[in-house]
């Protein structure tokens, strides 16, 4: 029995007809926008009415809204870099 491990293919050229990083790169861009977007509407909703309140930044709801921020970034980048290469495989599949 031999110890050698057989080659693999790389995945280089798959990933390149996939369009991967690209789609990857305008997934983190539309999921940073809807988080930022998400965030200063909640928290100007949040503050608007109440002026002086620059301690809400800092100590109150608005860290837990930033990691809530975060959260709905990375599942929305996440969710459009999945739904793009999955357009991506539907094209190269009606191609071959």
């Amino acid at each position: 029995m031999s110890d050698d491990v057989p080659e693999r293919p790389p995945a280089r050229g798959l990933l390149d007809a996939l369009s991967v990083r690209r789609n990857a790169k305008i997934g983190a861009a539309v999921g940073l926008l809807v988080a930022v977007s998400a965030y200063l509407f909640r928290v100007f909703e949040v503050i608007g009415p109440f002026p002086g309140t620059q301690e809400f930044f800092f100590f109150g709801p608005g860290v837990w809204f930033l990691l809530l921020a975060f959260v709905l970034a990375t599942t929305s980048a996440m969710l459009v870099a999945a739904a793009l290469t999955v357009v991506s495989i539907y094209r190269l599949a009606r191609e071959l």
